[in-house]
């Protein structure tokens, strides 16, 4: 079973999963927003086609940590993604990834009409690995103090 992470924003939602070992993200695609319902109905879908059992969504925390505007919009659909999917569903701060997204995009060079198609999925995956590598830290920390 897969980890799905989702780069929710007002118009539209980047989606990336991981590999099958849980250690890499991948970008994969970014949804159209169009309704909650239309919105949920497509996450869904494809959460069963990658057959994914957990989802990981970016908070958009302010600088400071606090929560603004964003981040409760955030967290509101991650609770009803959590009761639509019926998977459990985390939140991961998400400060600077898009801003990483762009920075990455601009050095491979992309024009400005292909970064605006791949910025949010590969926020999305940036979310993901950032939620990856903090779980495989643990999962080795755990194993270094019982081996």
């Amino acid at each position: 079973m897969r980890t799905m992470g989702l780069d929710v924003g007002t118009r539209t939602v980047g989606v990336a999963v991981a590999d099958a070992l849980g250690l890499t993200a991948q970008p994969l695609e970014t949804v159209r927003r169009k309704s909650l319902r239309m919105d949920l109905e497509a996450l869904g879908a494809i959460a069963r086609e990658h057959e994914v059992s957990r989802v990981v969504v970016g908070l958009p925390l302010n600088m400071d940590g606090s929560e603004g505007p964003r981040a409760l919009a955030s967290r509101k659909f991650a609770e009803v993604l959590e009761q639509s999917l019926g998977l459990p569903v985390e939140l991961w701060d998400e400060r600077l990834t898009t801003a990483e997204a762009q920075r990455v995009l601009l050095a491979a060079n992309l024009s400005r009409a292909r970064r605006k198609e791949v910025v949010d999925t590969l926020a999305a995956s940036i979310i993901l690995q950032g939620w990856l590598d903090a779980r495989s830290g643990t999962r080795h920390e755990r194993e270094e103090l019982d081996p």
